[in-house]
């Protein structure tokens, strides 16, 4: 009766106070892992995370997979059990968490998913356990993949503004949304063979983990767009609908009496703030972290979202946050002079961004190569400027359904005479020079003008073309180029990228590459983090303000903007959006930009 009311109680106490339930052997015939996760995964570790709680601090993907990881080497181990709750996953994070999953199969033991609702990218994640299970009273949902692409010619029109904007690469497609009322031809076969191999991929894995031939998926997808969990169970696309309280007596009847393991929780620093000492903490505010390099060290540079020229910020106009140039090449020329650090991961998380912040940090990954190996690891996107920084590598790794290549420029202004007279707001342009009205906001490129930007970005584009053709040299531009986007697969045949793997596998290649034994190496994240004052900073200066506005009523504005607009399109859709809405801000500085089109994807 004890033994019962112990396990009864225990992943529920261990959550509320954070303690370590270790299995009992004398007590119990098994052991089974519990491991929740919830929210975003974010890709690189918070820079505000000194602030928080270590139970309190939002996992990182690779804290993630180090759950797993130390479950598959856990010899006391059975079985896992994964509790999603509410999870804001992507199909590639889902595709590298599946990875370690299978690693834990493969060394024995069971993996079990349990949640309330399973959608696509829930599905894609149980496709790899040994069992799925839904609470009794939930709903699967697989309708497909449903993407929407706005285009905003006609309401621009509406409020006297017009997109001026010029594109080299025929599928491009970047300056559509703004440009256009409906997608060109190029677009329209450029992003229909990127869905298509992206749907293909998701149905695939689906029908691989649920033993489906494909009429079988065909007929399950008919129902399976909104499914009760016993429709779904007669499908075959779940295992079992059970109440959360009586998961753990679905356990029992294969595993006997056992007990939960809640120790496989990533290892983390405590806070270095002593609350005790006001002056032990007023030191710890005003100095840098400890930033000790150990011998057998690998360095994990993160190029997370769009690219910029200057310094990184935690905060665009509609958040989100930036990669600065000048950050990174810090970051890389630290790296370069420390002589523990041995290899490097660049792990690249963008749709692109500015031109030559884009070049220059694509020669700082050229300079850091020649003195130690330098690969790259793509999570769900390396496209335009984030594929120009990662042909700088000696090796590419991708997700299946990573989203590579758009080797293309945009460049543009936006025109508001229209809109000045709307408002009755008259402009008296002055100039000075042959060329110095060429951005002006009041009238439209003429036929040289365009063709003078044209030229210039031509120049650009064939920078980028030879820049792939150095780090790639097997590719056939001509089949790659042009503005074209594949999914990871596709890169590695066409020869754009090396090798399917996420950014563990990358990390466990660098190591036995330089001859690390596993556990006795140490992977150190860049650009490395701030002060507390730097935060503080950017806390209450970048948050409420993007960087280049002087104004911080319009950042709030755009805050509130944005936040409504995250409630409307949903979580999964809102970075694609969001990073739109960055790269048109972008565009007021530099008018030449290497970005992806964004597009809202739903599945």
């Amino acid at each position: 009766m004890i033994r019962t009311i112990r396990k009864f109680f225990a992943p529920v106490f261990a959550a509320l106070v954070g303690m370590s339930v270790l299995a009992s052997p004398a007590l119990a015939d098994a052991t089974v892992g519990w491991v929740e996760l919830k929210g975003a995964p974010s890709e690189r570790p918070d820079p505000f995370a000194t602030f928080a709680s270590p139970d309190s601090k939002r996992k990182t993907l690779r804290e993630v997979i180090e759950i797993f990881d130390k479950a598959a080497r856990r010899p006391d181990l059975d079985a896992v059990v994964l509790r999603l709750r509410q999870p804001t996953l992507n199909v590639a994070q889902a595709q590298e968490i599946g990875a370690k999953i299978e690693e834990v199969r493969r060394s024995g033991k069971t993996v079990h998913l349990f949640t309330e609702i399973y959608g696509p990218v829930e599905l894609i994640l149980g496709s790899y356990a040994d069992e799925i299970i839904v609470q009794s009273g939930g709903m699967i949902s697989f309708p497909g993949l449903y993407m929407e692409e706005m285009f905003l010619a006609d309401t621009l029109s509406m409020i006297g503004v017009k997109a001026d904007m010029v594109q080299v690469g025929d599928y491009k497609g970047a300056a559509e949304m703004m440009s256009n009322r409906e997608p060109s031809p190029e677009w329209d076969e450029n992003i229909s063979q990127l869905l298509d191999s992206m749907y293909g991929q998701m149905r695939g894995r689906i029908m691989k983990g649920r033993g489906y031939t494909d009429a079988q998926m065909d007929a399950v997808m008919e129902k399976a767009w909104m499914a009760t969990p016993e429709e779904a169970m007669a499908m075959g696309l779940v295992d079992a609908v059970i109440d959360r309280m009586d998961v753990e007596a679905h356990l029992q009847e294969r595993f006997g009496d056992f007990d939960y393991a809640m120790d496989l929780e990533p290892d983390r620093p405590k806070s270095p703030f002593d609350t005790a000492n006001p002056f032990a903490l007023f030191r710890t505010l005003m100095d840098p972290p400890d930033r000790r390099i150990r011998p057998s060290s690998i360095a994990l540079v993160h190029i997370n979202g769009p690219i910029v020229d200057g310094e990184s910020s935690e905060g665009g106009l509609f958040g989100g946050g930036a990669v600065g140039s000048l950050t990174v090449r810090e970051a890389l020329a630290k790296i370069k002079a420390e002589p523990n650090i041995e290899g490097v991961i660049i792990r690249i998380e963008s749709p692109g961004g500015s031109a030559i912040a884009s070049e220059s940090i694509w020669l700082g990954v050229r300079q850091l190569a020649e003195e130690k190996p330098v690969w790259v690891s793509v999570g769900s996107m390396a496209a335009s400027g984030g594929y120009y920084i990662a042909v700088g590598g000696d090796r590419i790794y991708v997700n299946p359904v990573s989203i590579v290549g758009s080797i293309g420029v945009v460049g543009g202004k936006y025109t508001m005479g229209g809109l000045y007279q709307m408002g009755r707001v008259n402009v008296t342009p002055r100039t000075r020079g042959p060329r110095a009205d060429l951005f002006s906001t009041l009238k439209p490129w003429s036929d040289a003008e365009r063709a003078l930007v044209r030229d210039r970005m031509t120049v650009i584009y064939d920078q980028f073309v030879d820049r792939v053709k150095m780090g790639r040299p097997d590719i056939d531009i001509d089949k790659t180029a042009e503005g074209r986007l594949f999914t990871g697969d596709r890169a590695v045949e066409l020869k754009m990228a090396d090798k399917i793997g996420g950014v563990e596998m990358a990390i466990t290649d660098m190591a036995d590459h330089l001859g690390f034994q596993h556990g006795r190496y140490h992977v150190v994240p860049y650009p490395e983090p701030k002060t507390i004052t730097q935060m503080l900073e950017s806390m209450f200066g970048g948050v409420i303000s993007a960087p280049g506005v002087e104004d911080r009523r319009g950042g709030l504005i755009a805050g509130e903007i944005g936040a409504a607009l995250r409630e409307l399109v949903g979580p999964r859709a809102w970075p694609a959006l969001r990073d739109s809405l960055n790269a048109m801000h972008e565009m007021r500085r530099e008018p030449v930009l290497l970005t992806m089109p964004r597009i809202l994807l739903m599945p």
